[in-house]
């Protein structure tokens, strides 16, 4: 009965705590030569679209690229249909 306690206690506790993952849609861009691209990347933090902004520019800033919008987010429902737009910039980053 204890450990029946104790695990359901803890299966509560993580479960709690356990957060839906997220994603965001967006648009970059790199200049001379103009190129631009839309991604897909996951979001760790809040799932809201100024979320998604600050944490992608500091990541696409690494490989010299702009953050031109968060198009949107969501959850890993929306993945799908987004990988054969995202290409190579699904995931990246």
């Amino acid at each position: 009965m204890t450990r029946t306690l104790i695990l359901t206690a803890t299966l509560m506790a993580l479960s709690g705590t356990a957060q839906a993952a997220c994603f965001a849609d967006y648009k970059a861009k790199r200049d001379d030569p103009l190129r631009l691209h839309y991604g897909v990347a996951e979001i760790t933090g809040d799932c809201t679209v100024n979320a998604a902004t600050q944490e992608l520019t500091p990541r696409l800033a690494q490989d010299d690229w702009q953050l031109l919008s968060v198009e949107g987010v969501f959850d890993e429902a929306g993945l799908e249909e987004r990988e054969e737009s995202a290409g190579e910039n699904y995931l990246r980053y």
